[in-house]
């Protein structure tokens, strides 16, 4: 995991490397959020809503005024 960090670190451009560390937290802080669900709200594991979330989040970023992350990660998640 660290090799892949150090190696996607070095490959951003330093400009969109505060999102990377935004998108690199955020996509296992919702996995996270996701089980929790499953294990205290009896929710079923729903992959598809999973991924839906994490592709509608950079809409939710723009909405609340917030680039960077955001744009990162609809660029990389080819949201429009």
């Amino acid at each position: 995991m660290m090799d892949w960090w150090l190696r996607a670190k070095a490959q951003t451009p330093p400009t969109l490397r505060k999102a990377l560390q935004s998108i690199t937290l955020l996509v296992p802080w919702m996995i996270w959020k996701q089980r929790n669900e499953c294990v205290f709200d009896n929710a079923r594991p729903l992959i598809d809503a999973l991924v839906d979330r994490i592709k509608d989040w950079p809409n939710v970023g723009q909405k609340l005024g917030r680039t960077g992350a955001a744009g990162c990660l609809a660029r990389i998640l080819g949201c429009p």
